[in-house]
């Protein structure tokens, strides 16, 4: 099977989460000489190019999506295209084009705070792309927990969670330098890096005198009030959008990742933690238990004093943290590029 794919994200100087998902599953397929059509709007990664893969590139913006429905309609080339991180293509294609969309979240139907532009694109766009679709993948159980009870005209068979992989296949094992508290995420109130910094605020003082708090991440919306909280908190620090090299040091030598969503339809850099055996502090909300399984301190995202406990345990604790430290790669070994692209494939057979 020929599969056209937006590959648009993964092609961002500065990938989110959703664009790592994209470049890590268009990487197996390329990997396995797969036959893919890329559309995009600006240059491939050039370990892409190695395999010589055919793309379109359209001008960006909003022409982009219509240019992309017009293109795969007179196309022959592709028997399905894939939309992994946009519902606006197959809105507007409905049946004209056969389509597999990829669901990460359904936060824009939620209560937790989202981008308002985003959030009016996907209220408009994904219940008629649900619709249209030959098949529906999500990217974990949580999800697709959702989308049954959202979207009630589907049907369990019509959904495949395929989940994700890590960053990096065979990263180094953490060696904590036993003074840095991680927490990799755009600034944005869902990733909930406000009530952080007030938990971290709470550790005895001989904690934040050996620990720091670093934020990593681009900005996202509704941030000043973290910033703010950053600026004036001892011990809190922001550096903003990191490389993947860097994100990768970072990770090779801090002591704790904290990730107390609001809400997550996966949660990658939790992943990244555990294969590298970081003990991890994250929600007890969405994909996260999923993904950690019994491999990590989960609190109520929604309880500053619950995260300043946790924190507190995996600070104090030196048993806690080997044992989560031998059993997190083991936790982290269930998922995988290659086991994302085996579930995806098998779900598409069946459509031949």
């Amino acid at each position: 099977m020929k599969f056209a794919i937006d590959v648009r994200e993964a092609c961002r100087e500065k990938r989110t989460g959703k664009g790592q998902w994209v470049y890590g599953f268009v990487s197996e397929l390329l990997r396995r000489g797969h036959e893919v059509l890329l559309f995009t709007d600006s240059a491939l990664p050039s370990e892409w190019e190695e395999h010589s893969p055919r793309k379109s590139v359209l001008p960006s913006g909003l022409r982009w999506h219509r240019r992309a429905v017009a293109s795969l309609r007179k196309r022959s080339d592709y028997d399905l295209y894939i939309s992994p991180t946009s519902y606006i293509v197959p809105f507007l294609a409905r049946s004209s084009v056969p389509f597999v969309p990829v669901v990460h979240d359904l936060i824009a139907f939620r209560h937790e705070p989202h981008e308002r532009k985003a959030t009016m694109i996907e209220r408009l766009t994904l219940q008629r792309t649900l619709k249209y679709a030959k098949h529906i993948c999500a990217v974990s159980e949580s999800t697709k927990s959702d989308l049954l009870e959202r979207f009630r005209f589907l049907d369990p068979k019509d959904i495949t969670v395929i989940y994700a992989g890590p960053m990096v296949a065979e990263p180094l094992f953490n060696q904590p330098d036993h003074r840095t508290i991680l927490c990799a995420a755009t600034l944005c109130p869902r990733k909930n890096q406000f009530r952080l910094i007030q938990a971290y605020s709470r550790l005895p003082q001989n904690m934040r005198d050996q620990y720091r708090l670093l934020l990593v991440g681009s900005r996202g919306w509704k941030n000043r009030k973290i910033l703010d909280a950053a600026e004036r908190t001892p011990g809190v620090e922001w550096r903003g959008f990191v490389s993947p090299e860097e994100y990768n040091a970072l990770l090779s030598t801090c002591d704790i990742l904290a990730l107390p969503s609001l809400y997550e339809g996966f949660g990658m850099q939790v992943l990244d933690a555990l294969q590298r055996g970081i003990p991890v502090l994250t929600s007890s909300r969405g994909s996260l238990p999923e993904v950690t399984g019994e491999c990590a301190v989960l609190v109520d995202p929604e309880s500053t004093e619950a995260i300043a406990e946790g924190l507190q345990r995996l600070l104090k604790s030196r048993d806690l943290q080997a044992n989560l430290r031998l059993s997190g790669p083991s936790q982290a070994a269930h998922f995988s590029w290659k086991r994302t692209v085996d579930y995806f494939l098998a779900a598409v057979k069946q459509l031949q």
